[in-house]
């Protein structure tokens, strides 16, 4: 995927004329056609015609951010990048090619993630062509071609990540979106570097189990969600527990067998960990009775 083509073409500078000074000189010619009639010679005024109608022929023009391949029938003659009016001799083809930033966003795709689970993913690709020759001699349509490696790119990227909760720590789509945005980056470069096509950015879009999952994916998290709380609940009043103790002790308050210790354990711990109002019971016998 990485290798470069046996006939790759690589962008060099093309030679040029200023289409400027061309076309004063294209001006002259039709000025010269002009007054030849007026004085009584027409076949001189011929050959400054055609000149003038070759000359004309040659012009194009050069935006910022823009690039013209020139060609010879059929072989590359090199890239001009330089901006405003230019010229070269009629037989020369031209083909522009923008190296302006582009913007892509792809469409959602459904595609398994590392564990199997079937998820629906977008992602928002921002590129530009850097070598014109590679992309227009290299690929047959460079634009359609970034499109189809963008989804290509991007079903690979989601095959190596669980959608969350993954083992061991590791990254996942939904918690590690710059990790991700990377990976995606680096693996989609790889694909378009054939064409001539540097990737600016990659960042995940859209990122949402799949229809049939989704019901079932929301009671798993719902039920993940209660389990982490009392986890909390759990640790925070065994430690009022063990705190309450060890102040009745130390004061000296009351004194409590490990019967009665864990009695009054049982009960604190009931009335912390209950997830309703607990209803009071006054006792009006004795500690023991």
């Amino acid at each position: 995927m990485n290798e470069q083509p046996i006939n790759s073409t690589r962008e060099r500078a093309g030679e040029s004329g200023n289409g400027g000074v061309m076309l004063l000189v294209f001006l002259a010619l039709v000025a010269a056609t002009i007054i030849a009639p007026v004085m009584r010679m027409p076949l001189w005024a011929i050959p400054p015609a055609l000149t003038a109608l070759f000359l004309l022929m040659g012009f194009y023009t050069v935006q910022p951010n823009q690039t013209v391949a020139l060609t010879v029938f059929g072989n590359y003659k090199g890239s001009d990048r330089n901006t405003g009016l230019r010229w070269v001799p009629f037989w020369y083809g031209r083909r522009k090619v923008s190296l302006r930033v582009r913007n892509v966003t792809s469409e959602a795709l459904k595609v398994n993630d590392q564990r199997g689970n079937p998820i629906e993913i977008a992602a928002n690709i921002v590129w530009h062509v850097a070598d014109s020759a590679q992309a227009l001699f290299d690929v047959d349509d460079y634009a359609a071609f970034v499109n189809i490696q963008i989804e290509t790119a991007l079903r690979e990227t989601a095959r190596q990540y669980a959608y969350d909760h993954a083992d061991d720590g590791q990254p996942t789509l939904r918690d590690d979106a710059d990790i991700v945005g990377a990976r995606l980056k680096e693996d989609l470069q790889a694909r378009v570097a054939v064409a001539g096509v540097a990737v600016d950015e990659a960042h995940l879009m859209h990122l949402a189990y799949a229809p049939e999952i989704a019901g079932a994916m929301l009671k798993r998290q719902q039920a993940e969600a209660v389990i982490a709380a009392r986890q909390k609940i759990v640790a925070g009043a065994v430690g009022m527990v063990e705190m309450a103790l060890e102040q009745l002790s130390q004061r000296g308050v009351v004194q409590l067998d490990e019967e009665r210790k864990a009695s009054m354990v049982s009960n604190l711990l009931v009335v912390l960990c209950a997830d309703r109002e607990v209803q009071p019971v006054v006792n009006t016998g004795t500690l023991y009775g």
